[in-house]
């Protein structure tokens, strides 16, 4: 599976900003879908994951209620949607999939087999 990431861009505070991820695979509604977040000097972290079908969706508490993940299994996409965008948002945007997520692993990295390249957001102040 190959994951590119795009949407990517430098935007103010409190604006908007929407990400995509396109995946290689027509069988991608068989993968569970996340986005990861590292910004320098920190480690990769959780921003938010989606199941199969689209219906069931998880948020770290930092972003809940500002971002929103979507996807679109029939043309292999899959969006994260941010609003009310703060400086401490700024990071590389990754999104990543597999199909053996479960409920304990879903902020886990390293559960992940496939990741996409990243895309830069970056939110001035």
């Amino acid at each position: 599976v190959q994951l590119q990431a795009s949407g990517g861009g430098l935007v103010q505070a409190g604006g908007s900003l929407r990400v995509s991820c396109a995946a290689s695979v027509r069988t991608v509604g068989t993968y569970v879908m996340a986005w990861f977040r590292q910004a320098p000097g920190k480690e990769r972290e959780f921003v938010g994951n989606i199941g199969r079908n689209g219906y069931s969706t998880s948020y770290s508490d930092s972003v809940k209620g500002r971002f929103t993940i979507s996807r679109d299994n029939a043309n292999n996409g899959v969006y994260l949607q941010m609003n009310s965008l703060k400086p401490e948002d700024t990071a590389v945007y990754y999104c990543a999939a597999d199909r053996g997520i479960i409920l304990s692993t879903r902020d886990d990295p390293g559960a992940y087999a496939y990741w996409g390249q990243g895309t830069q957001v970056t939110v001035s102040s």
